[in-house]
């Protein structure tokens, strides 16, 4: 149904710049337009300011349009994108800039509440028709930052906490999403759609959420970056939740720099989620864009945990190859490289339920107060029973084919984050992300930062709330075996899919992050080294 949205938006998309840009060639007459696929923040914002194309005309629809119907990436246009485009378009005539973002379009999450007519639904049709009471704090201060949010994205069904037996990026309401690198490419997930649109140049960034991997796994297997924050660094209030603990909003972008603008634009305490109010900073937040320094490696403490690197196993061969090759290109920058700084608890988390214990019962919690909260409930569901109910019965749900699984255990085990067995389970998980991880690794050898190939590098910091970057590493090479999902319906390892390399720290080190990342992807670049097997041709100046 929503294709039906984007190819009207765009018919009047195309009728809105014949009338408007009559005389559009003399206008731009002189001015070089960046390739979308490549095309930066500092480009686009270039062009802005020198009247070479207007925010209308960077609403990409055409873009999506074209191709949208192979990758799956938007599941609905926002309807007033391009009066909001003209407006921001006005304001810059008329000098008023809302911040270095000004008229830039961004796709967020469908899991990120907007109070207009788009849907904020995880991608179910449990949740299709109900309305949050505000926007979420994350998409008012983008649209405070004059930023036109152009759409929602596609994700893996709740965030990927629905099924045992479904496919990254897939949703009831959205059907597929698949990567641009090899036919039927697994995206990851959840924040899936987020990533593939950003890698497509369908958009110039994008926000995602992140519980356990859904923003560093899809920008792995994208080639794009993507940033998890700590928990608390930005707001979850209006976002649809999976656990408080660990949810946290991030920006996916193609360069390290575009990332930390996009996220120095909603950051930030919010007395509305009390996880923010923990944040060092209070209103005064780092420069997330002057830490993009190729000095960010100049004396860093790096630190390689090569017991999580072991389960990789053999397939993850190409990918060790091309970390030994990221970590003489850090030495050389000027970090010390410190080996073997292990987690030391590594094969006992690995081994343990308590993690996902502890996520369970903050989901049966927490969805239950964000349903509550609702304006608008059009299916009356409060609890995860009835979300349940809902799925199993809907036939737009794909169920049984797309089981309950998570959720049959989470209901079957009866806890909740106010249960009193909640508190030592919850203590015992910290210790493998704490003394026992991330935290007495960088203690104990006095490290700035470690580094992993980001296939395994979100999990740990998962459940201690930690940041980490993942910024591209590289491709699997010609001659790799064509491997599939467990299900079958998506390539997971194959010739040309990417994958990448991640920096963790403690919290709240975001800007030391930002420049180690920055530092590292301009003396790589790889994300320009590597090819899709089908992109969008619609350019800037198609259109003007």
């Amino acid at each position: 149904m929503f294709r039906w949205h984007v190819w009207v938006l765009a018919a009047l998309f195309h009728l809105h710049l014949s009338i408007l840009r009559g005389v559009g060639a003399d206008k731009v007459g002189g001015c070089r337009f960046p390739r979308l696929v490549e095309a930066t923040v500092d480009q686009l914002q270039a062009g802005l300011q020198k009247g070479c194309f207007d925010s209308v005309d960077l609403a990409y629809v055409a873009r999506i349009d074209q191709v949208d119907s192979v990758f799956g990436t938007v599941l609905e246009i926002n309807p007033h994108a391009l009066s909001i485009a003209r407006q921001l378009d006005r304001e810059r005539h008329q000098g008023r800039i809302r911040g270095p973002l000004h008229g830039l379009p961004v796709l967020i999450k469908d899991m990120i509440g907007t109070n207009d007519e788009m849907e904020t639904a995880a991608g179910s049709w449990a949740l299709v028709g109900s309305k949050v009471s505000a926007d979420s704090t994350v998409a008012a201060k983008l649209r405070e930052n004059g930023l036109i949010i152009l759409g929602k994205t596609s994700l893996s069904e709740w965030a990927n906490f629905r099924s045992l037996n479904s496919s990254n990026g897939w949703s009831g309401r959205g059907d597929n999403t698949y990567g641009a690198y090899y036919p039927d490419q697994d995206p990851n997930g959840s924040s899936s759609g987020s990533a593939v649109a950003t890698d497509l140049g369908l958009i110039p960034f994008a926000l995602g959420t992140e519980t356990a991997g859904s923003i560093l796994l899809p920008g792995d297997r994208n080639n794009v970056v993507g940033i998890k924050p700590t928990v608390g660094l930005t707001s979850r209030h209006m976002v649809i939740p999976i656990s408080e603990r660990q949810d946290t909003v991030g920006p996916l972008a193609r360069t390290v720099k575009d990332a930390a603008m996009l996220l120095q634009a909603f950051a930030g305490q919010d007395p509305k989620d009390n996880y923010t109010l923990a944040s060092p900073y209070g209103e005064s937040l780092p420069d997330y864009l002057a830490a993009c320094k190729l000095s960010g490696l100049q004396g860093k403490r790096i630190g390689i945990p090569r017991n999580v690197i072991e389960y990789l196993g053999p397939a993850g061969a190409p990918i060790t190859s091309a970390f030994e090759t990221a970590v003489s290109v850090i030495s050389r920058a000027g970090a010390t490289i410190v080996d073997n700084a292990n987690f030391t608890a590594y094969s006992s988390f690995y081994d343990s339920l308590n993690p996902a214990i502890v996520e369970a019962a903050d989901f049966t919690t927490n969805i239950a107060t964000y349903l509550s909260n609702l304006e608008r409930n059009p299916n009356n569901i409060r609890s995860l029973e009835e979300i349940r109910f809902f799925t199993q019965h809907s036939p737009l749900e794909e169920y049984p084919s797309r089981d309950t699984g998570i959720w049959d255990q989470v209901i079957a085990l009866g806890l909740n984050n106010t249960s009193p067995a909640f508190w030592p389970l919850y203590q015992e998980t910290l210790y493998f992300g704490e003394e026992g991880g991330l935290l007495g690794a960088l203690s104990r050898n006095k490290l700035d930062a470690v580094i992993l190939p980001t296939l395994v590098a979100s999990d740990i910091p998962a459940i201690i709330g930690t940041p980490v970057i993942t910024v591209p590493l590289g491709a699997y090479p010609d001659g790799t075996p064509v491997e599939y999902n467990s299900r079958g319906d998506l390539v997971q390892r194959a010739p040309g899919i990417p994958f990448g390399i991640s920096f963790l720290g403690p919290k709240w080190s975001e800007e030391q992050l930002i420049g180690m990342a920055y530092a590292f992807e301009q003396r790589t670049l790889v994300r320009n080294k590597l090819r899709r097997y089908l992109e969008a041709r619609t350019e800037l100046e198609d259109v003007m």
